[in-house]
């Protein structure tokens, strides 16, 4: 019903940042509030920041003001932009969009390795 499609990961230093980008297609009508979600091996899937159509957005405690999300409504895409990235974000990050007609099929992307070596 909805595909999201994440981009733009990859592996950096400490201190380097990366921007992702996550565009959905479908039943684009459905969708409420877009974010990403990261997990680590083991662990488990955190929040990482959420944005509403209304531009209102939601962050995870560990972000700390280093990561920025936005999106653009008319390109149905979501953006991620992390800076003074660490270590410990290294994990695979997760596209999300909420279901406004279910709370149990929210949609998810395939996801997205983002390494941070030291």
């Amino acid at each position: 019903q909805v595909q999201l499609v994440e981009s733009g990961g990859g592996l950096v230093r400490a201190g380097a940042s990366l921007s992702l980008s996550c565009a959905a297609s479908g039943s684009i009508f459905s969708i409420t509030a877009m974010g990403w979600y990261r997990q680590e091996p083991g662990k488990q899937r955190e929040l990482v920041a959420t944005v509403t159509r209304g531009g209102t957005t939601n962050y995870g405690d560990f972000v700390k003001g280093r990561f920025t999300i936005s999106r653009d409504n008319a390109k149905n895409t979501v953006y991620l932009q992390m800076n003074s990235l660490k270590p410990e974000d290294t994990a695979v990050y997760y596209c999300y969009a909420d279901n406004k007609y279910s709370w149990w099929n929210d949609y998810w992307g395939q996801g997205t390795q983002v390494t941070v070596s030291s």
